[in-house]
């Protein structure tokens, strides 16, 4: 990959993360540069690069985000983790493209009230409703931060591989140009496929 571009941060005052650091990264996935964003708010970001991205136009693009139950420890009640490898494999055999991946764990209400939300829906919940239950949205993930680093990267447009029609609109509405959409379906196991149906029917996924 190309040098990545410079920005004078010291003069941009509503920049919410800048570039900490990057490396080459060989993985079973391929091989990539990894890139390590600092935020205002203390929290930690990383983009896996496969390419130069540089001035690139429709760069295929995941938005991923953080599931300490699923990327981790491989839980069955998602799909994220077969989301990221699948993403990662994608990219992988392109001639460029990036894995965003934001710290935003349990859709944005943090690890604790994510397991708070799984104790409820192990007494009959849905994903939704126990989000609510605990008196929060459908969905607390914001979009700023994945955008500006999209423009850290020099990316000029993207093609978002996602089902989720909010992560288009919330790039679009913080300056990305969204060229299209990339179809990212996963098949059901016994464990999620509850999960999976409110995502389509609750919250809007195309699956």
């Amino acid at each position: 990959m190309e040098a990545l571009p410079h920005i004078d941060h010291a003069t941009i005052t509503s920049r919410l993360i800048r570039i900490g650091a990057s490396a080459q990264l060989p993985s079973r996935h391929g091989g990539f540069t990894v890139v390590a964003f600092e935020s205002i708010d203390g929290k930690e970001h990383g983009a896996v690069i496969k390419g130069d991205v540089v001035g690139q136009r429709g760069v295929p693009l995941r938005i991923h985000s953080e599931c300490f139950t699923g990327d981790v420890m491989g839980s069955l009640k998602c799909d994220c983790r077969e989301q990221l490898e699948a993403a990662l494999d994608y990219i992988g055999q392109q001639e460029f493209g990036v894995v965003l991946y934001l710290r935003q764990e349990g859709r944005g209400i943090g690890l604790v009230n994510k397991i708070r939300a799984y104790a409820l829906q192990d007494a009959g919940l849905d994903t939704v409703e126990a989000n609510h239950a605990l008196g929060f949205q459908d969905d607390e993930r914001r979009y700023d931060i994945a955008a500006q680093m999209i423009e850290e990267l020099g990316i000029e447009s993207v093609r978002l591989i996602t089902n989720n029609p909010q992560k288009v609109q919330g790039l679009r509405s913080n300056g990305i140009e969204v060229d299209g959409r990339i179809p990212h379906r996963m098949e059901p196991n016994p464990h999620n496929e509850r999960y999976l149906r409110t995502k389509k029917h609750k919250s809007g996924h195309l699956l």
